[in-house]
């Protein structure tokens, strides 16, 4: 059943989380050497630049897996082409877990508020909202972070290869499409994803909360 109240509270934690992943992606890229998100228009926080309508439903639909608009990259501007690609890519995940923990410092503040001031009845969707951040977040980040072409960890990994294989790993792009496409639908990557998910949530929520004790 479609839960309007659920919905109203994602949106921020979707648009925040997406917008980061590629404004992260495009800035590291910008100063390691590449004008191209620049040009673009992508070095923006306007998340309208940066959305996916398809990539942004599944990830509201999941609450893991997701995706934005690619933030076009040049690496021949890069001085180490492999290296500085492979840290662009790790830009936008590394952009996530560290959103994730900020979310998590304000779920604790505002459950801390609401605890105290139990009147103050507005603090309830706001550690509502902080937590699905939390998860978008890390959700986000580990679902990037699989090395399947054109996910970020698959730019990561090529890193590491020989480097006769290197160009024709990447080109699996297309292919590589419809395997996550596969495993979503038959439920393998929900079991990847979602025991590493809530495993980084309770990490992440546990020593955040360190703080307010």
């Amino acid at each position: 059943m479609f839960d309007f109240k659920l919905f109203l509270l994602l949106i921020p934690s979707l648009l925040l989380a997406l917008t980061v992943h590629e404004f992260s992606h495009g800035l590291l890229a910008y100063h390691l050497g590449d004008p191209t998100p620049k040009w673009a228009g992508r070095l923006t926080l306007n998340p309208l630049k940066h959305l996916d309508f398809f990539g942004t439903l599944t990830l509201f639909l999941t609450q893991a897996i997701g995706w934005a608009k690619p933030v076009p990259i040049n690496p021949h501007y890069f001085k180490n082409f492999w290296r500085d690609m492979a840290l662009v890519s790790l830009a936008g995940p590394i952009s996530n877990l560290l959103l994730a923990i900020v979310m998590g410092l304000f779920y604790h503040f505002f459950n801390y508020l609401y605890l105290t001031f139990t009147k103050l009845s507005f603090l309830e969707p706001l550690v509502m909202m902080s937590y699905l951040g939390v998860r978008i977040n890390l959700g986000l980040g580990i679902f990037n972070l699989l090395p399947i072409p054109p996910l970020d960890g698959s730019k990561i990994l090529v890193k590491f290869l020989p480097q006769e294989f290197r160009y024709k790993f990447l080109s699996y792009e297309f292919i590589g499409f419809f395997i996550i496409l596969i495993l979503a639908l038959s439920g393998v990557l929900s079991k990847v994803i979602y025991p590493v998910l809530l495993f980084l949530t309770n990490l992440v929520l546990t020593y955040t909360g360190i703080f307010f004790r």
